[in-house]
Order: C-alpha cells, then structure tokens, then sequence
C-alpha cells in the first residue's frame, strides 16, 4: 500500500513561485508514474490535471495552460516528486494532490487512473 504526503502548501501573491513536494513511502516507488492533480474552491467533483511525470522521470507531461509555468520532476532516490509553479496566479488557487498510477498508461492525465492519492495541500494565490 503506497502512502503520499504532499508538503509545501501556503499563501503566496500573485507572480511568486512555490514548490510543492510529495513524499511516497511503501512500495516500489520506480513502478509508478506520479501526478499531479488540482480541485478548485467549490468543485468537489472534479480534479483537474496539472503535470505527470513518468517512472524515469525522463518523460514529463503537462496540462496546456502549466506549461511554461509548472515543472514537475521526481528524485528515485529519495522517493519524492516535486512540482515547481512559478508566476503564480489567482485562478491557480487549489487544493494541490499527489497521485500515482502503476495500471495507467502513458501520458498520465486522467485522475480515474490513479491508484493512490495523497491527502491534499492548499495553494492560495492573493491579488
């Protein structure tokens, strides 16, 4: 059973940067390709998709509107994957997740894909 925990969550003005990180413990972390997902303010239904990143970490893939903004990249080593925003936006305000996939394919978008999910951490982009 693979356990996610995202960090580096908080209040940020717009046109600042934030890095997000999730730690993945309990299993083989080199099996899955990592994502990650976002649920706005009031839309408990859906997340949308932001980055996903595959099991070397040599492929990456992004969501239209992230790209040029958003980098993801996973460290095998240390079990962790990361997501750099910068020029950050008021619509980017979100519960940001982490997931992983090991039964998905590739490109990684979909969060019915996801076999495990992280619990969530708040990104709030002020004005």
């Amino acid at each position: 059973q693979l356990q996610l925990v995202e960090y580096g969550g908080g209040l940020v003005q717009t046109g600042d940067s934030l890095r997000l990180s999730c730690q993945v413990s309990g299993g083989t972390f080199t099996l899955y390709a990592m994502g990650w997902f976002r649920q706005f303010p009031g839309n408990e239904r859906e997340r949308e998709f932001v980055a996903s990143v595959d099991w070397s970490g040599g492929g990456t893939h992004y969501a239209q509107s992230m790209k040029g903004r958003f980098s993801i990249s996973r460290d095998n080593a240390q079990g962790t994957v990361s997501l750099q925003m910068n020029s950050l936006k008021p619509d980017d305000t979100a519960v940001y997740y982490c997931a992983a996939t090991r039964s998905g394919g590739w490109p990684y978008e979909s969060p019915y894909e996801s076999d495990y999910w992280g619990p969530g951490t708040q990104v709030t982009v002020s004005s």
